[in-house]
């Protein structure tokens, strides 16, 4: 969240650099956590540089299996110990290919924006 010098009244709001390291720890320990996480990724402001005072994190999370409705998922991943608000999506690995293969807006951006940090195989770049 942002943070206020204490020399200042201006807020701070964390940069790329330090968001995506935050990231890549939190994917680590999920990953260690969770059997069921298969990648983490994210897309949007931050991945594409566009980021700035408010920007939060739009994540993507690959799992093995759920039984939730899709709606319902992101509320079992905490992602409070981000340093940034952040919305997650959850995909099953059937699902994301699915959206990889639509013609639409939302697949060229993942396409094209997408970056993973995290992956169960150890590529996280994947």
């Amino acid at each position: 969240m942002p943070v206020r010098s204490l020399t200042s009244s201006v807020l701070k709001w964390p940069d790329r650099d330090s968001v995506v390291r935050a990231l890549t720890v939190w994917a680590q320990r999920l990953g260690a956590a969770r059997s069921d996480l298969l990648r983490v990724g994210y897309f949007g402001s931050y991945a594409t540089g566009q980021w700035g005072v408010g920007s939060d994190l739009d994540l993507v999370l690959v799992v093995s299996r759920t039984d939730r409705p899709f709606i319902e998922r992101a509320s079992r991943w905490d992602a409070t110990g981000l340093p940034v608000p952040a919305d997650v999506i959850v995909y099953t690995p059937d699902e994301w290919d699915a959206v990889l293969a639509r013609a639409d807006r939302f697949a060229r951006v993942m396409a094209d924006e997408l970056k993973w940090v995290w992956s169960r195989d150890g590529n996280g770049d994947a």
